[in-house]
């Protein structure tokens, strides 16, 4: 690697950071307009990059590395993941900096992307995934040798609407147990899928985790998750690393998951559905029986919203959520015989919501 002995300057004159350098007698010349200490470090990164043999400085623009990017993620992710990734080049990042030389990318490059998005009304999780986005082009970018930098810091603005969710409350819970049927074509007829619906309240599974059981999943009460069935039909190991997990079933959820396999020779506890469908079906459900307008992954919201009066930690341990994940607090390990406490626990509060049906 070549060394670098000066600095970059700032030229009042041009609004702009430059730098010479000078390798195998070959000088060039690198700029970057981004103002103050983080302008001049980037400036100094691609004059480093430049001298490292290393690296491969061509004029590439953002929208080639998209391309790329885009390719080498169809290849080792899922179709889901896949086409999330693909929106949000094409929507968010692609109009506002695809035609940027990589060279001369910064951090207020990448934070106008964000900018843009929060003023187009984007919640904050939107926000969220798009930044993730633009750190994984960086990331590919770097590790295609095509260049060094690393932003430090994107912001998502305080002011970002948060996603409303809707969960059922205790007397919609009551009538969920209580009523198995719904209307289609106006005749009212046994849900086929009332005990997806309740398993899914009382477990807090994701609705692809609920898909993708199997029956040989379960050995008593202890079911281990291993697989999840995206929208697209595509089997994974599940959303991430935290998603393999093994949960203890309540008498409740086991009667229930009991019920279900009499209904079906399937390997699969419900065989054939799909997420789309399944949604439909619970949204039918909810209108049939004066429930609110709810979703299969409101479900889940619904099963951490009863059980909130739990260890944060345990209930982490139920969902799959990571260590750094908000669910209440900071994650506990779990100790021996923690997972039938925790199923005691959770059948006593079902328990209480339910007795109206007494």
């Amino acid at each position: 690697m070549g060394k670098r002995v000066n600095s970059a300057v700032w030229l009042e004159k041009y609004g702009r950071w430059q730098i010479n350098v000078q390798k195998d007698g070959q000088r060039k010349t690198f700029s970057c307009s981004t103002p103050g200490r983080a302008g001049q470090r980037e400036c100094q990164a691609k004059a480093d990059a430049w001298l490292d043999d290393g690296i491969e400085v061509k004029a590439r623009r953002v929208e080639d590395v998209v391309v790329a990017y885009l390719e080498d993620c169809k290849a080792r992710t899922s179709l889901s993941n896949y086409r999330g990734e693909e929106y949000r080049c094409r929507v968010w990042v692609l109009p506002q900096i695809g035609k940027l030389k990589l060279d001369s990318l910064g951090e207020q490059q990448l934070q106008n992307v964000i900018t843009t998005a929060y003023a187009a009304g984007k919640s904050e999780k939107t926000l969220k995934n798009i930044r993730a986005t633009l750190m994984a082009l960086c990331k590919f970018a770097r590790r295609s040798r095509w260049t060094t930098f690393r932003p430090d810091e994107i912001s998502i603005p305080k002011g970002a609407k948060k996603g409303q969710r809707t969960i059922l409350q205790p007397d919609h819970l009551v009538t969920l147990f209580a009523v198995d049927t719904t209307i289609l074509y106006g005749k009212r007829i046994t849900d086929p899928c009332i005990n997806a619906y309740r398993l899914q309240v009382v477990t807090g599974l994701r609705p692809g985790e609920l898909l993708g059981l199997m029956k040989s999943d379960r050995k008593g009460n202890i079911v281990v998750l291993q697989r999840s069935i995206n929208i697209h039909g595509e089997i994974t190991a599940g959303k991430n690393e935290n998603a393999r997990r093994r949960i203890t079933l309540t008498p409740t959820a086991l009667s229930i998951w009991q019920a279900q396999e009499q209904e079906t020779s399937s390997i699969y506890l419900f065989p054939g559905l799909k997420e789309q469908a399944y949604r439909r079906k619970f949204e039918r459900y909810c209108q049939s029986n004066g429930l609110p307008h709810c979703t299969p992954y409101e479900l889940r919201h619904t099963f951490v919203s009863a059980v909130q009066s739990m260890p944060e930690g345990w209930v982490k341990a139920i969902v799959g959520h990571s260590k750094n994940m908000d669910t209440f607090g900071v994650y506990a390990h779990q100790t021996a015989g923690m997972e039938e406490q925790i199923a005691s626990r959770v059948e006593a509060i079902f328990t209480d919501i339910l007795k109206g049906m007494a």
